[in-house]
């Protein structure tokens, strides 16, 4: 890998650890303020909510300025969000601010990927890209619920700057006082992304042109006989995995009797498990062979429902990691095929923003779906079981799909696996 590879892991590593951790600190803040239940659940779609709004500018933006930079600008935008919860502002609203830089970021940071690197490195690289993000994730949640935790926050509430009131006064301020030095920890490595070769693509057309330019882009990705398939797995994935976290908390709760500090160390299990799939993957599959995992979304989706018969941390610890891993040997192969067909039909930065508004839309509305169970009195079990039995279908649906398209177009998918095998 090039050395400027690893410097874009550091950057994406502390952004990622910063924004899970401020997810435990906006609940715990909700919680102390006596919030109903749904708000917490709605942090999740709201969070997705600028990923779908900007999708038409945020992909164009980023082919159009160096990559770099733009995760420098965005990681700027984090930090004012996370001082918005700090200062009073509702979490709901801080946290929609945080998701407007990661909305941001997220086309540069996988972008800069297929600038960086050959195609037959894509592979490897996501399974290195997603296995260190969810290491943050991991750690994210960890440190979230451990600053929010009664030792840590006792010790953080106890420290005095001399002449200056910071008006932190409870847990949440200050684990969030903290999450504001990890942004910019990230913001610093950002600095030294390198510049690639890769020529800039001036954004043209105003407005109107620019979502004109985004509904083609979509249009084409969807049309495209892989790029679909591979699109529709990790939209699904992601809107599961990302409402997963919060489906971990409230079942903690229920079937364990953990509070938010516990409960976040299972949220860790899960992603121990994504990691190991997700490192497993990337050294044993292959680009072309990449819709063979298609499967394992099934299985996720099944074992998701399993949760409702698990009343022991005995059986939850082992059964989390095996979740995470199933969810990380999927996603890994099909992101690279995705990011492949993509960068082949219309540039980098544009087709992660496509991928980024048809997975965050699917992240805001099975998250919405979930709040509003949580709001008209549905049962932690009964929303759980509703949610692994509707990725479960879908997936199922999918599968079908791909076996359709390799009846019907048997000689364009075997062309478009042959491109794929020759860059690998």
């Amino acid at each position: 890998m090039k050395k400027g590879f690893y410097t874009i892991m550091s950057a994406q590593f502390f952004s990622s650890l910063a924004d899970n951790a401020l997810f435990i600190a906006a609940i715990a803040m909700l919680k102390g303020s006596g919030a109903p239940e749904w708000q917490d659940a709605a942090l999740v779609p709201l969070f997705a909510l600028f990923y779908v709004l900007l999708a038409p500018f945020v992909g164009a933006f980023s082919d159009a300025v160096p990559k770099g930079r733009v995760m420098f600008l965005a990681n700027t935008v984090k930090v004012v969000g996370c001082l918005m919860m700090l200062f009073g502002s509702h979490p709901l609203l801080s946290y929609a601010i945080v998701g407007l830089g990661a909305a941001a970021y997220s086309p540069a940071k996988y972008g800069i990927l297929t600038e960086l690197l050959p195609p037959s490195q894509l592979v490897r690289a996501n399974g290195w890209i997603e296995g260190l993000t969810i290491g943050s994730i991991i750690l994210g949640v960890v440190v979230g619920g451990q600053l929010v935790g009664e030792p840590v926050s006792r010790v953080l509430l106890a420290f005095d700057m001399p002449f200056i009131d910071t008006g932190v006064s409870t847990p949440p301020q200050a684990a969030i006082s903290v999450l504001v030095f990890v942004y910019a920890l990230a913001a610093i490595f950002n600095l030294y992304i390198p510049r690639t070769s890769a020529p800039v693509q001036p954004m043209h057309g105003g407005v109107c042109g620019l979502a004109r330019d985004f509904a083609n882009c979509n249009s084409r990705l969807w049309q495209d006989k892989l790029g679909q398939i591979s699109l529709a797995t990790t939209t699904l994935f992601w809107g599961a995995a990302a409402n997963l976290k919060y489906v971990v908390l409230a079942w903690a709760a229920v079937a364990l009797s953990f509070n938010t500090t516990q409960a976040s160390a299972l949220q860790g299990v899960v992603a121990v498990g994504t990691a190991a799939g997700a490192v497993l993957a990337s050294v044993y599959m292959r680009l072309d062979k990449a819709v063979k995992v298609i499967p394992l979304g099934i299985a996720m989706g099944l074992l998701v429902i399993v949760l409702n018969f698990i009343d022991s941390i005995w059986m939850a610890v082992p059964f989390l990691i095996v979740l995470g891993g199933v969810g990380g040997y999927l996603v890994v192969p099909m992101n690279a095929l995705l990011q492949h067909r993509g960068h082949n039909l219309m540039g980098a930065g544009r087709s992660i923003a496509v991928q980024n508004f048809n997975e965050q839309a699917c992240i805001l509305g099975i998250g919405a779906f979930y709040a509003c169970m949580t709001r008209f009195g549905v049962s932690a079990y009964g929303a759980i079981a509703a949610f692994g039995l509707l990725v479960a279908a879908t997936m199922s649906v999918v599968m079908r799909w791909h076996q359709r398209n390799c009846r019907q177009h048997d000689a364009e998918i075997k062309r478009l696996l042959d491109i794929a095998r020759h860059d690998h």
